[in-house]
């Protein structure tokens, strides 16, 4: 009888089990709503997937993007790492991403923190602030584009700055910088707006509790506000990263590339000569490397914002 009680038992919690998010959840959910999923995977396997596999296949060729073409094996990538303007655009690409995520992140927490306080019309403030995120990246470039090569020449003769008497765009060791201030002119409000729904997440009687303990405002955000927001800071970190890396809007509008192909993204970069310059299946070696690339910087990121948050 003990026995058979038991057995019964377990079928039922075994049922049940299937039906949790996860084990450490009691939460139930229907099958249905899996079943609900396999439109949308069908469609991303069909856009996304599908593509990215074909492109790697391709990658192993010596296809122009039309016509016949024969397998050739590594050749792209042995190719791919002794071109010096392929080294150039990672090189570039990364040191305007690292820019771009300090940038973003550092000035993004510093709005956070101030909306979040008690000032007036905080509100209005928020909006005014999140809508450069609302533009097209190609229309605010163009309009960046005329301030850096006309506007600010001007100033700068005016005031006798010989770095600014010239546009930065035509100036290969300054023409970074329009790209990076126009990323994180855009990219700040989204970054703003992460950490401003993790400060949201703390209670206030934490910080009347530390301010009867003497805590001034250094030690408030070191010791109380960053820790408690660690999850939104890592994936506003992610987030930035993945999207500064993947640059290819602000490269089209600023500069498309040059002076002397100085500011050559991996995106554009596999655009123009993957598309524009017969280099198909070799640009596709390219995009599969870069793939490669953006997982282990997002594996190594998580990793190490995990370790940290559980310190």
């Amino acid at each position: 009888m003990t026995t058979a009680h038991t057995a019964n038992t377990a079928k039922k919690s075994a049922k049940t089990s299937k039906n949790k998010v996860s084990k450490y959840s009691k939460r139930k959910v229907d099958p249905a709503f899996y079943w609900m999923t396999v439109p949308a995977a069908i469609l991303v396997s069909i856009f996304l997937y599908w593509p990215f596999l074909q492109g790697a296949a391709y990658s192993f060729t010596n296809s122009q993007g039309y016509g016949d073409f024969k397998f050739i094996g590594l050749k792209n990538y042995i190719a791919m790492f002794q071109d010096s303007r392929v080294g150039h655009a990672y090189l570039f690409t990364i040191l305007i991403a690292v820019l771009i995520t300090l940038g973003t992140n550092i000035l993004g927490m510093f709005l956070a923190v101030l909306l979040n306080s008690k000032i007036a019309f905080k509100n209005g403030f928020r909006a005014i602030f999140f809508i450069p995120y609302t533009l097209s990246v190609l229309v605010i470039g163009y309009v960046f584009k005329y301030i850096f090569m006309t506007p600010l020449p001007a100033l700068g003769q005016a005031l006798h700055i010989d770095w600014l008497s010239t546009s930065m765009i035509s100036n290969p060791d300054l023409a970074w910088f329009p790209i990076v201030f126009l990323s994180i002119w855009q990219g700040v409000a989204y970054s703003t707006l992460l950490y401003l729904a993790g400060l949201q997440t703390i209670d206030n009687e934490i910080y009347e509790a530390a301010a009867i303990d003497g805590v001034n405002a250094w030690q408030n955000f070191w010791q109380i506000t960053f820790p408690l927001i660690g999850p939104f800071f890592t994936i506003n970190m992610v987030l930035s990263l993945k999207n500064s890396l993947g640059a290819f809007d602000q490269i089209m509008a600023l500069t498309k590339g040059g002076p002397d192909s100085k500011t050559e993204t991996v995106s554009y970069l596999i655009f123009q000569n993957g598309l524009g310059n017969g280099e198909y299946s070799y640009q596709m070696a390219n995009a599969v490397t870069f793939f490669i690339v953006l997982a282990i910087l997002a594996f190594v990121q998580l990793k190490f914002f995990s370790g940290k948050e559980k310190v």
